[in-house]
């Protein structure tokens, strides 16, 4: 079975910039995209506005607006829709497990702006296993405007595999290049370990030693897509701000998150969180081990 590009939508403006946003996508990469509504009926003892019936319309008429909003412009894309009833976490972690990415709309950036469906939006991004894409409404002709794919890499090659993997991807479905951004600190003297100093030495001091970890994460994936350009960016600083620096002309930023083997949480990581708060652009968070 070829696995879809999910988009879930509920109405908004940034949940129908989410779906044109998974539609190119979806073309970029030859797949068929799905679109779901999370809808769950659960009656209360106190007055509803709503009837089961008169919800059920609603969510019907959700997922039927942003199917007209995608066939009217992808005409040729293979598109399925369906309201899934369940919670929307709940519904969102599903469709995600069976999908190549979930797309989810986001209102927009500022310190007090949240995911577009509230603390559901940070709690799939924190348990997905699968890359999930946050899209603001005035994201959704990125693609299209060109620009670069700037990936974070942090820790060993093994730690960046799957967050690289993805940002290569991409840059090869859109002709683009990949920004890959590595950020270093001066940590106290006492956090490095005598055979890390040793190997920082070998490579001539701590920045020489970071920018030549980068050159090993990356070498595997410039050798499977050579024909993605790539420019490499070590500077020192903290990992989210030098990130967010280097985004002035991206069209994706792809961002790391370890895998969680807990219970659903809303914890992502400074760096996730920073980049799907601030970034000028969609941000892809991908989980890894």
């Amino acid at each position: 079975m070829t696995s879809a590009i999910t988009v879930g939508v509920d109405g908004s403006a940034e949940s129908l910039a989410a779906a044109g946003w998974a539609a190119r996508e979806a073309e970029l990469r030859g797949l068929p995209l799905r679109i779901v509504h999370a809808w769950l009926w659960q009656p209360l003892d106190v007055p509803v506005v709503q009837d089961r019936e008169t919800q059920a319309k609603s969510a019907h008429t959700v997922l039927r607006e942003a199917e007209t909003h995608v066939a009217g412009r992808h005409p040729a894309l293979t598109v399925t829709a369906e309201v899934v009833q369940d919670t929307a976490v709940a519904a969102l972690l599903r469709e995600a497990e069976a999908s190549e990415m979930l797309v989810l709309g986001s209102r927009g950036h500022g310190a007090f702006v949240g995911f577009l469906l509230g603390s559901y939006g940070q709690q799939v991004i924190a348990a997905a296993k699968r890359p999930v894409i946050s899209v603001r409404a005035r994201d959704g002709q990125k693609q299209a405007q060109g620009g670069e794919i700037v990936v974070g890499q942090q820790g060993t090659p093994e730690d960046s595999d799957a967050v690289l993997g993805f940002a290569f991807e991409e840059a090869a479905a859109r002709g683009a290049a990949v920004r890959a951004v590595r950020a270093w600190t001066l940590p106290p003297i006492f956090a490095y370990s005598p055979g890390s100093m040793r190997l920082a030495d070998e490579a001539g001091g701590l920045e020489p030693f970071e920018k030549k970890a980068l050159a090993e994460a990356l070498a595997p994936w410039r050798e499977r897509f050579p024909e993605v350009p790539v420019t490499e960016h070590v500077e020192i600083g903290s990992a989210g701000q030098v990130l967010l620096s280097a985004v002035s002309n991206a069209q994706l930023l792809v961002v790391g998150r370890r895998a969680r083997r807990a219970p659903v949480g809303t914890r992502i990581g400074s760096v996730a969180h920073a980049a799907l708060h601030h970034a000028p652009c969609p941000v892809a968070v991908v989980p890894h081990d």
